[in-house]
């Protein structure tokens, strides 16, 4: 059994940041893909970001290119978002998920990612 536990979310006003992270159990952490995905009020889940485990490679939504950076401390079984220049539009439950089948590409469905965290809430003020 796979659990993800997210940590960091708060409120923060616009032009400010925020990490968020997320603690995997598991033996084999390192051969997940993650992600970060969110979901406003009202709005389907949205594909954040994701880093891929065979070579750490990335993968952003346009809305938050050169804003977020997504890292993994495989050590710690733990993935981060970092998360700058936040906009009232960030403001969400942001939702961490692994897709644990050793996919080779990064996939933005939520199909695609078999384990999920219980959300953590990012508030922007204006």
């Amino acid at each position: 059994q796979v659990q993800l536990v997210e940590f960091g979310g708060g409120l923060v006003p616009a032009g400010g940041s925020l990490t968020l992270s997320c603690v995997v159990s598991g033996r084999t952490f390192s051969s997940y893909t993650m992600a970060w995905f969110r979901q406003a009020s009202g709005t389907e889940r949205e594909f954040v970001a994701a880093i891929s485990w065979s070579e750490g490679s990335t993968y952003y939504v346009g809305s938050v290119k050169g804003r977020f950076t997504i890292t993994r401390d495989n050590a710690k079984n733990t993935v981060y978002l970092h998360m700058s220049s936040l906009k009232p539009e960030d403001a969400a439950v942001y939702y961490c998920a692994a897709d644990t089948k050793g996919s080779i590409e990064i996939s933005v469905a939520t199909i695609d990612y078999d384990y999920w965290g219980q959300g953590t809430q990012v508030t922007v003020s204006s």
